[in-house]
């Protein structure tokens, strides 16, 4: 997606590590008339598989997943990564490592908030080594529901998650696909 690229390229920063931070419009201070594209665009290759609910986790997903979501006219589900007091009854939960955090997380969904119904959607901000989304595959299979794809604002193609996957035959969009970064430099994938 053209638009996302450019943003990207004009106020995305790679830190060392590689770390892509785009906290200026994606995850920290939100750009939604640029969620709002990339919305459109997620709900142009989704709109016959029948979403009803889109997944994320938490946080900086929640973003692009509420604007996905208007288009879709569907409830937003976002794993926590930790249970808090005002979470009871029964859950399903799927472990994930974070490599931005450093750290194990348990992601956390009520077991009344994802069925067997529900025809699911999983849209992140980020698909690097694949962690946060394969926990989610794992939330909604434990559910019984169907994962019916994934939608990604930024893919770092050069870690390998997603080319796994569409080899696979999971149903992949990404929207800007990053295959070499470093601090003097962005290559996009051409789509």
């Amino acid at each position: 997606m053209e638009l996302l690229e450019k943003a990207i390229a004009e106020k995305g920063q790679v830190l060392p590590g590689g770390i892509l931070k785009v906290g200026s419009f994606l995850n920290n201070m939100i750009d939604v008339g640029l969620l709002s594209e990339m919305g459109k665009e997620i709900y142009a290759r989704f709109k016959d598989c029948g979403v009803n609910k889109i997944l994320t986790v938490e946080a900086s997903g929640i973003g692009i997943a509420c604007v996905t979501a208007q288009f879709f006219s569907c409830p937003v589900l976002f794993a926590k990564k930790s249970k808090t007091a005002n979470l009871s009854g029964e859950f399903i939960t799927a472990e994930c490592y974070s490599y931005t955090h450093k750290k194990q997380n348990t992601l956390i969904v009520p077991k009344e908030f994802l069925t067997e119904k529900d025809k699911v959607l999983i849209v992140d901000d980020f698909l690097a080594h694949g962690e946060a989304t394969k926990a989610c595959m794992e939330l909604a299979n434990k559910a019984g529901a169907q994962t019916v794809g994934i939608a990604i604002a930024i893919e770092k193609g050069f870690q390998g998650a997603g080319d796994e996957w569409r080899k696979q035959g999971i149903n992949l969009l990404s929207l800007a696909i990053i295959d070499s970064m470093d601090e003097n430099s962005i290559v996009f994938r051409k789509q």
